[in-house]
Parts: structure tokens; C-alpha cells; sequence
């Protein structure tokens, strides 16, 4: 586990009460775009999966679209489960049964096999353009993406959930891209 940074607390709880304050209208309007912009990333032209999304909580932008799309397409999905405080991905498919999985989450059932993603689609509560993100302040995205190895991360996000810098630490983990519904952000 990392140990929470007070800035970084503050600069999330900011962040999450921008995006709280959507108007469900205006999610449900950016979401399509916000999946259309990941579907347009060139990193599907040779993608063989899996691909792991997030099963979306509270006001997530939702990538529920994309797997959706993905699957039709034939590529592999998976979701991250939380086992032994260590973020693990199960296969996954739409409509499959998921259940719930902590913190707030729906997760694959337990007797799903594990997967190890290439592309991982990634939630975020802030986010800068250099790839920097703030999640719920627990490390697992970092440790998932240092301990996978070589993987493409796509941050999904709303507009409003950027900040000029995030205070990035050593094990903190940048993102390739970052799609919202007014932009895509190449990181690096």
C-alpha cells in the first residue's frame, strides 16, 4: 500500500466533487463520445487483448460501450478484482454475472480464470496531460502496471477531472493516453 499524500487527497476530493456535479445528462451524452474516442485510438489496429476495463462506480465515465465493442470485434475482455489487497483481472464478457467485489465495485465471479491484459482502461478521479493520475489513493493501478510489464493504459475521464499537475511519486505510473469528452491526450 502507498501512503496517502494530503495534496493528492485534496487535489482528488476537488476533482471528485467537479465530476459529482455532472449533470447526469451531460454523462450520458459524453460517455458515447468518450467511447468513441477510445475506439479510435490507433492501438486496436493490432490488439489481440485481453483488455481490461473497470466496471464503472458512482460517476465514472463509463466504458461499459467500449467493451461492448471490443467483444463484438472478438478480442478477449477482463475486469479487476481485489484479492489479498492485490489487483488481479478475470475473464470477463458482457452480460456474464459479475458480483460484488469491494470498495464499491462489481467484479467477475471468483471461479472466472485470471488474465493477464495488454490494454487496460483505466478510471480516473484527476489526471494531467503528462499521463499522471489520481485514483481512490490505494496504489493498485500503479502496482498492476508496474508488476504486468509492458501494457498500453488508456485514462478515461471527464474534461472537468483535469489539474495542472499531478504530484507525482516514484511509483506512481504514467498513462500512454487519456480520452475525455473533448479530447484525446497522447502521454507518451
Amino acid at each position: 500500500m502507498t501512503t496517502p499524500s494530503p495534496l493528492k487527497a485534496a487535489l482528488r476530493e476537488a476533482a471528485l466533487t467537479r465530476r459529482d456535479a455532472l449533470e447526469i445528462d451531460d454523462r450520458l451524452e459524453w460517455d458515447p463520445e468518450i467511447a468513441a474516442g477510445v475506439l479510435a485510438l490507433p492501438i486496436w489496429d493490432n490488439a489481440s487483448g485481453p483488455v481490461s476495463a473497470y466496471w464503472p462506480m458512482r460517476s465514472e465515465a463509463d466504458p461499459r460501450p467500449v467493451l461492448e465493442e471490443l467483444h463484438r470485434r472478438g478480442l478477449p475482455l477482463c475486469l479487476p478484482a481485489i484479492v489479498e489487497k492485490h489487483m488481479i483481472f478475470r475473464r470477463w464478457a458482457p452480460y456474464e454475472p459479475i458480483v460484488p467485489g469491494g470498495f464499491g465495485t462489481l467484479v467477475p465471479s471468483p471461479a472466472e480464470p485470471v488474465a493477464k491484459p495488454a490494454i487496460l482502461l483505466v478510471p480516473l478521479a484527476a489526471f494531467d496531460r503528462r499521463g499522471y493520475r489520481i485514483g481512490y489513493g490505494k496504489g493498485y493501478y500503479d502496482r498492476a502496471l508496474t508488476e504486468l510489464g509492458p501494457v498500453i493504459s488508456v485514462g478515461i475521464g471527464y474534461a472537468v477531472q483535469e489539474i495542472a499537475a499531478v504530484p507525482d511519486e516514484p511509483h506512481d505510473q504514467r498513462l500512454d493516453w487519456i480520452v475525455t469528452e473533448r479530447e484525446t491526450i497522447r502521454c507518451s
